[in-house]
């Protein structure tokens, strides 16, 4: 059997010769972090090659994800269906193997990392639904969810702020199968990081709650072997295991100096790294002997068999229960959940009510939630500004995780990557809210949920300056178009309670990427509708009025625009120039519809057009088109009651009249 050393060499090796191939990349992370992980992963991880989903596999998050050799290697020497083939093609196009490690290309890779601290967050997030999970169905005798998440971080992920928020929360919510390892190596990009990195790193996370392993010698197998029983010794709080390494180890000349961080060794250096790790062998050659070393297959699967047998008795015992389990885990919706929905949004329309979007979004989270119990939803301490907590909310805590509410405190980007965990572990529809305006804290980690096309649900209310009185600090002007430009992302602006059940129904069932709600504070009109235009909502634009005759005029609106585009309207038509109103209350479905369609809404002949929206303008142009005009947002908002800013800003129905009225 070969050493420990010789078996992380193996990931060594792997990753200098990755990297100078693909000339590029950063091989001194994966030297300076082998020990740690040939250790964890021989040791300790719980995890079948074979079946990279099996549900209750230990969590691996590399969130120092620059050093994704290390991973790949892991994943290679393992077992999982990640050839060698795939490593020589690292950071090449369409390869299994990219530079940073990106969801869905090669198994076993949880989450996309390289946004530094947005992989121990996901790693929070994951670590969260593990303890929530573990509370809903875990019985006596039959720990049918138990399992650690293990991540491995840099100086880098502790500088970044939203380390800070992810870090605190979990150790309030006593996440004690959390075990994260700090690469403490003393090297960022720009040299030596005492100069601008000289926290009391332990003390810290002693401050968050959790339990910290200081002192560990990051290439000494046996301290390291310790640090992981200790940490798994205490589950009543996360641990952080502060691990001193040498980045770059066995590399002569450049271990321990930013050289090695993202730039290849070099052919001689690797030479005399190969000499200096007693490593004779080609590149990408690894051993026979290494291989069985750390094939993980045959011990994953016996420990994935011996867990379907404690299933099979849960299913004995507790039949509902594990029907529930499969159904959520597979994120299969319920059966009833096509009927009851559809039969909630014909009640709305059929009993109209003029209420703010934000309270249509809590009356409809009251009538799907006793639907999905997989719901768990959350708001960065603004859940009686975002109406997300709805009658059956109930709190998640440190001592009862049963619940299915996140209470996130002041942390818009730490809740939006956590949801990201949540959402990448399955079994959970998770919802988080903040102001639309602070979306703007959360921007990387919404993106990093499109770049993955993970289903979450952003929650944004006070959507525009109908805020009002807490100003243009507060009010969002130029947020949604750049949310519309996110490719995945779909983004819900509804105008009446009706549109706003519609839009929570098109989140719960989307699978192939994220969605974000927009939501008002002040109160609106609801429209009248027939059953075609009911069942066109779910299209993301249609026609909500419309002329006698072909159209000589469109008017596009969403939102609390909606209804003055509908006053326009009616003014127009009655001095007889033919006007539709079209909501479109999600551009990018209606992107997305036929042809067909969207020209039976938006006809070509039809080229007056005017869209009206309280944000910036941009987004609009592409509908309106070069004869067209948009009534919107120029410039910043201002502090006043939303009545006074709407007739200062000339967001009025008079407006958008008159407007249409001047089109040539």
């Amino acid at each position: 059997m070969p050493s420990r050393r010789h078996l992380a060499n193996a990931i060594r090796a792997l990753s200098m010769d990755a990297v100078q191939k693909a000339k590029s990349g950063h091989p001194g992370a994966p030297m300076g972090m082998a020990d740690i992980a040939q250790v964890l992963w021989t040791d300790f991880m719980s995890h079948n090659p074979q079946n990279p989903n099996w549900a209750n596999r230990d969590r691996f998050v590399l969130s120092n994800g620059h050093g994704s050799m290390l991973l790949y290697s892991l994943l290679h020497l393992t077992g999982y269906e990640l050839p060698i083939e795939e490593l020589k093609q690292f950071r090449q196009l369409h390869a299994k193997t990219p530079g940073h490690p990106e969801y869905g290309y090669a198994p076993g890779v949880e989450t996309t990392t390289g946004p530094l601290g947005q992989g121990i967050t996901n790693a929070v997030g994951m670590a969260i639904a593990e303890k929530v999970l573990a509370a809903q169905f875990n019985r006596d005798k039959f720990a049918v969810v138990d399992h650690h998440t293990y991540t491995f971080l840099g100086d880098g992920c502790l500088m970044e702020g939203i380390s800070h928020e992810a870090c605190s929360l979990a150790g309030t919510l006593g996440l004690g199968k959390l075990v994260a390892f700090w690469d403490d190596n003393g090297i960022s990009i720009d040299g030596e990081v005492e100069g601008w990195f000289s926290d009391d790193t332990p003390k810290r996370f002693e401050s968050y709650g959790w339990q910290v392993i200081s002192g560990v010698d990051g290439h000494d197998p046996e301290q390291i072997s310790a640090a992981i029983e200790k940490a798994k010794g205490d589950t009543t709080r996360p641990t952080l295991i502060c691990c001193k390494t040498v980045i770059g180890f066995g590399s002569p000349n450049k271990q321990g100096k930013e050289d090695c961080h993202g730039a290849p060794l070099g052919d001689a250096e690797i030479e005399l790294v190969r000499k200096e790790l007693d490593w004779p062998y080609a590149p990408f050659e690894i051993p026979a002997d290494v291989y069985a070393g750390w094939d993980a297959k045959q011990k994953g699967a016996s420990e994935e068999a011996a867990w379907e047998a404690l299933f099979a008795d849960y299913q004995q015992a507790y039949p509902e229960l594990a029907q529930e389990f499969v159904r959520r885990k597979n994120n299969a919706l319920p059966e009833s959940w096509s009927h009851e929905s559809a039969k909630y949004i014909r009640s709305l329309q059929d009993n109209p009510e003029n209420i703010a979007t934000r309270k249509a979004s809590q009356n409809a989270l009251n009538a799907f939630g006793p639907l999905l119990p997989e719901l768990l939803g959350g708001s960065a301490d603004l859940a009686g500004s975002n109406l997300t907590i709805w009658s059956g909310s109930k709190g998640v805590s440190k001592d009862d995780a049963s619940g299915n509410y996140l209470y996130y405190g002041v942390r818009e980007f730490g809740m939006s990557a956590m949801m990201n965990g949540i959402t990448l572990y399955g079994g959970f529809k998770a919802y988080g809210a903040t102001f639309l305006m602070f979306m703007e804290y959360a921007r990387n980690a919404v993106r990093m949920a499109a770049l993955m096309k993970q289903p979450c649900i952003f929650v944004y209310t006070h959507d525009s300056i109908g805020l009002g009185e807490d100003g243009p600090t507060h009010q969002p002007v130029e947020q949604v178009v750049s949310l519309r430009a996110t490719p995945n992302l779909d983004n819900w602006r509804p105008c009446d309670q009706v549109e706003s059940a519609i839009a929570w129904k098109a989140a719960i069932e989307r699978t192939d990427g994220p969605t974000t709600l927009i939501f008002t504070r002040q109160g609106l009109p609801q429209q009248n509708r027939s059953a075609q235009q009911l069942s066109d909502v779910e299209r993301g634009g249609y026609v909500l009025v419309d002329s006698d005759s072909a159209p000589q005029i469109i008017l596009i609106a969403t939102g609390s625009e909606v209804h003055l585009a509908v006053e326009a309207a009616a003014k127009l038509n009655a001095e007889g120039l033919p006007t539709r109103v079209v909501s479109m209350p999600c551009t990018d479905l209606f992107d997305r519809q036929s042809a067909e369609y969207k020209e039976s809404v938006l006809p070509r002949a039809t080229t007056k057009r005017v869209a009206v929206e309280a944000l910036a303008k941009d987004t609009w142009y592409k509908y309106v088109g070069l004869d067209g005009a948009v009534v919107g947002m120029d410039t910043f908002g201002e502090s006043a009651p939303a009545g006074d800013l709407f007739a200062y800003f000339n967001i009025t129905a008079d407006a958008v009249y008159n407007v249409a009225r001047g089109l040539k």
